[in-house]
């Protein structure tokens, strides 16, 4: 499920670039689309993280701009409606749930399109969304998927590995997680991301060469880190 805040905010984005072809405010008088992705380790606290920034970089841009918007899980319903897919493909794209077994189950029971389509459809929605700006792109190897676009800021967060585990012992209490199954978490999403972007976009993921700034969220709060992220990405040329 989509949180309602953050399809509020897909919707206005959304409508706000049909609005003004794509262009708004400064973006339409310097021709400047700045937008951001984040790769993360699990329990980083990312999505925290993209919403400060999204309102960080809000607040200095003109009134009439279209505004932040952070995709992360509402991106899987954008790559859905861009491409008129079912959604019971909807738990294919994440990035950190496709495995082999899935892969060859979707194949018997002939749950088309197949996985690497999707892949490419979901490659294909964060290049149009990167191309319009105003957005902030969670995970899914949106930093190699646009690394051509030099108005595009490439972000890592990590963190040590037990602030991780307590991090999302507390924040994914709907889980009801215990501290064995949150370092169980984190450590399977780790390694299903890694293999998301060996896989599909034969990548290593802890490459520091793919980022232009590598931030430890252990060390430095959500806040300093969202502001830290804002001015590199205005100071982008």
């Amino acid at each position: 499920m989509i949180e309602s805040a953050g399809l509020e905010h897909c919707l206005s984005f959304i409508n706000c670039q049909l609005r003004d072809g794509g262009k708004s405010g400064s973006q339409a008088e310097s021709g400047i689309r700045h937008a951001v992705t984040i790769s993360r380790q699990a329990g980083c606290g990312a999505l925290a993280v993209a919403r400060k920034l999204a309102e960080y970089l809000q607040s200095r841009s003109p009134k009439d701009a279209c505004p932040w918007t952070v995709f992360d899980r509402n991106l899987m319903d954008k790559v859905l409606e861009d491409h008129n897919l079912p959604t019971r493909l909807a738990r294919l794209l994440p990035e950190d749930t496709i495995s082999k077994t899935q892969e060859i189950m979707a194949d018997l029971f002939e749950l088309h399109p197949p996985v690497e389509t999707i892949v490419r459809q979901t490659a294909e929605t964060m290049l149009r969304l990167a191309g319009l700006g105003n957005v902030i792109l969670i995970g899914r190897g949106g930093n190699v998927i646009t690394a051509e676009l030099p108005h595009v800021l490439h972000i890592r967060l990590v963190a040590p590995l037990e602030k991780r585990v307590e991090y999302s012992h507390r924040e994914y209490h709907k889980y009801n997680l215990t501290l064995d199954q949150a370092r169980k978490f984190c450590l399977n999403e780790d390694r299903g991301r890694e293999r998301y972007l060996k896989k599909y976009f034969n990548t290593d993921i802890n490459d520091p060469l793919l980022y232009h700034m590598i931030i430890n969220t252990g060390l430095v709060n959500y806040d300093d880190a969202a502001k830290l992220i804002g001015d590199a990405l205005l100071n982008l040329h």
